[in-house]
């Protein structure tokens, strides 16, 4: 089973690299950008048939390596 996960700055704080990201692309010509954040990206393929366990170890993954929750969220999708 295989999953996508997604790990984003929360809203509040700070995105340098995002803002040093968008800066570069404005002087590129993009003229109609408003904001871009920069994040991480995970493709995980576990051997596991249960859908919801599945999750639940991705979750814990992202819980306790992949995402710094004091400033990051997550999102887990199934891509199959």
């Amino acid at each position: 089973m295989k999953f996508s996960v997604t790990v984003t700055l929360k809203k509040d704080v700070l995105d340098p690299q995002g803002k040093v990201v968008g800066q570069t692309l404005k002087n590129m010509g993009v003229k109609n950008l408003n904001q871009i954040r920069q994040g991480k990206f995970f493709e995980i393929d576990l051997s596991e048939e249960n859908s919801t366990k599945g999750k639940n170890q991705v979750k814990e993954m992202c819980e306790k390596l992949l995402a710094n929750q004091i400033i990051e969220d997550f999102k887990i999708k199934i891509t199959e």
